[in-house]
């Protein structure tokens, strides 16, 4: 490839804007709309590489701000980059560390030079600006990255907006001008404003005027709420260039999924499966079930009927059940592999169904187009 990353578009939904495509990369093709297991610190969590690739991920994404943290990018470049570091051989995306600094670091002082703040491992003082974040992404080598940003809660007062969209803009261009591997990753622009429409419209017009490979929708499933987000992206999304992917980031259920979808959009993260798996909570086609109830004691089915991950194909509710009981690892690795799975098998349908022209039937008929936080 001469460039780091091409868009293809293979097919578009013929009563929504739903969109299936294809996204190649120098460490190859992942095809779209496409969900991509978080690895947050060179690992998705209790899953080997092998598994990803059986549950059908084809990109994954890792953390900036954990990995910056711990064991730092130039030990992971040392080391053969991310994906030699991560034994992920396909695409790998990094975010910028930005929203983790903001939720989870102690933080110091916000400035528009960037981010003081002290690390949730060691207590050690970091100091996080757009040129640092590019650098560490440089480092890591990832296929696509992410511009630094500032990710105020959905809540914030319009004053805070106006000052992270500012602020989010202005390092858009600093991550421009520090990006030095151009030829070999793909920068995208983060979209920002709340649920201020006019603040997402201001924001998506400079970072498209900026050029950038790809586009991402940031700010979303932060409190919120899922009628305000549904309104953001049906309004943000058709602004964003129809020939560069579209990624909407740390979302979600399999509900804020369709909607996305429906909108336009492309690409997904989320600790979801994984999270939720290492509580004994599994996503099924019948609705979530908790397999620390003592209804599965003795439960000789699968975790979910029908389904080909390798937990199901092998596995006992009640098995695991007690697997969780007596602490044994194997628990939490079976219901995330199986979660893992069930989004995998949830993005083939919807590629399927849009290039059958049917997804608008999918949306309506489908039950995990209505699967949310109460199921």
């Amino acid at each position: 490839m001469s460039e780091p990353l091409r868009y293809e578009l293979i097919a578009t939904d013929p009563r929504t804007l739903a969109r299936r495509g294809r996204v190649h990369t120098r460490h190859g093709t992942f095809e779209t709309p496409a969900f991509m297991p978080v690895g947050t610190q060179g690992t998705v969590k209790g899953l080997l590489p092998d598994h990803l690739r059986a549950c059908g991920a084809e990109t994954i994404l890792g953390n900036t701000y954990h990995l910056m943290l711990r064991p730092g990018a130039q030990a992971v470049a040392a080391l053969g980059d991310l994906h030699r570091f991560m034994a992920w051989p396909g695409p790998i995306l990094t975010d910028s560390g930005g929203f983790q600094v903001f939720s989870l670091a102690d933080v110091n002082k916000i400035n528009d030079d960037g981010v003081t703040f002290k690390s949730h491992v060691d207590g050690a003082i970091h100091h996080l600006t757009p040129a640092k974040s590019i650098q560490v992404q440089n480092d890591l080598g990832a296929d696509i990255i992410m511009c630094f940003d500032q990710c105020p809660p959905g809540q914030a007062p319009l004053a805070d907006q106006l000052q992270a969209l500012d602020r989010t803009l202005r390092w858009a261009e600093l991550c421009i001008e520090a990006h030095a591997r151009r030829d070999e990753q793909a920068l995208f622009g983060i979209v920002q404003g709340g649920t201020h429409l006019d603040l997402r419209e201001q924001c998506a017009q400079k970072l498209i005027s900026l050029d950038f490979p790809g586009y991402a929708i940031g700010g979303l499933a932060v409190g919120e709420g899922y009628e305000a987000m549904k309104t953001v992206l049906a309004h943000t999304t058709p602004l964003l260039p129809a020939q560069k992917p579209r990624y909407l980031m740390g979302v979600g259920f399999p509900r804020d999924i369709v909607e996305a979808v429906r909108c336009g959009v492309d690409m997904f993260d989320c600790v979801m499966p994984t999270r939720n798996g290492r509580n004994a909570y599994a996503f099924t086609m019948d609705g979530a079930i908790r397999l620390r109830n003592s209804q599965f004691a003795r439960d000789p089915g699968p975790i979910e009927q029908g389904c080909d991950c390798y937990a199901c194909r092998t596995f006992t509710r009640g098995a695991i059940r007690h697997y969780f009981f007596a602490s044994e690892m194997l628990g939490p690795i079976l219901v995330s592999l199986h979660n893992t799975r069930f989004y995998q098998r949830l993005m083939t349908d919807i590629r399927t169904s849009i290039e059958a022209g049917k997804f608008a039937d999918f949306v309506e008929n489908d039950p995990r187009s209505r699967m949310g936080p109460r199921e």
